[in-house]
C-alpha cells in the first residue's frame, strides 16, 4: 500500500521530520488537556481542525499511545469530510472497539497487566472513564499495528488475530528506524 499523506496523532518526537525525509509531509495532532471534558470528543475535533488546515486528500492515520483509541473516531471524521483514510496504524496502544468503552474499560479487555498509562498522572479528572465516541463501521481502511515497548505485545497479539500486519518496533534506536518501521509495516497493509 502506498501511504496517504500521514496525520499523525500524538506523535513521537522527530518522527514528523523522519517521514519527511522519506518524501511524506505529515499532519500532526496533539491532544490538548487543557481543552477540558469531553477530552476524547475535543481530541478528535483538533485532529479534524489540523487536517482540514492541511486538506490531506487520503490520510494515513497513525494512532499513537492514548490517541490509538480514538483512531475510528478521527477516520469517521475525514470520511465525513470527504478525505476518508487510506488506512490506519495503531502504535503502542489500545485499539479502537464498538461501543462507547472508556480507556479504562479498553485497558481492562484488551491489555488488563499494561496498568496505568506513564502519562495518566498528569491526566485531568474523569480522562480515563470517560466514555469514548461511538466506533462504528471500523475498519473501513487497512490496519497495521507498530509496537515499540514489549508491554504492547498483547494488542500487538490482537490485531495479528484480526489479520493485520504487525511491526515489532522494541529496537528502534530513534525516528529514523521508526520511520522505517512505520514505512515497512504500511507496505504490508
Amino acid at each position: 500500500m502506498r501511504p496517504g499523506r500521514p496525520l499523525l496523532l500524538s506523535a513521537w518526537p522527530g518522527l514528523a521530520e523522519a517521514l519527511e525525509a522519506h518524501g511524506l509531509a505529515p499532519v500532526s495532532a496533539a491532544p490538548d488537556p487543557a481543552a477540558g471534558p469531553p477530552y476524547a470528543a475535543s481530541f478528535v475535533a483538533a485532529a479534524s481542525l489540523a487536517a482540514a488546515a492541511q486538506a490531506p486528500p487520503a490520510p494515513l492515520i497513525v494512532a499513537v499511545g492514548e490517541a490509538a483509541p480514538l483512531a475510528a473516531a478521527v477516520g469517521a471524521a475525514q470520511r465525513a469530510a470527504r478525505r476518508p483514510p487510506s488506512g490506519y496504524v495503531i502504535a503502542d496502544g489500545l485499539m479502537p472497539q464498538p461501543g462507547t468503552p472508556s480507556r479504562a474499560d479498553l485497558r481492562r479487555a484488551q491489555n488488563p497487566d499494561l496498568g496505568p498509562d506513564p502519562g495518566a498522572a498528569q491526566a485531568p479528572p474523569g480522562y480515563g472513564s470517560e466514555p469514548l465516541p461511538p466506533v462504528q463501521d471500523w475498519p473501513d481502511a487497512p490496519c497495521g499495528y507498530l509496537y515499540t515497548d514489549a508491554r504492547h505485545a498483547p494488542c500487538a497479539r490482537r490485531a495479528a488475530l484480526r489479520g493485520w500486519p504487525v511491526k515489532d518496533a522494541t529496537g528502534a534506536a530513534g525516528p529514523a528506524d521508526l520511520a522505517e518501521a512505520l514505512l515497512s509495516l504500511v507496505e504490508e497493509m
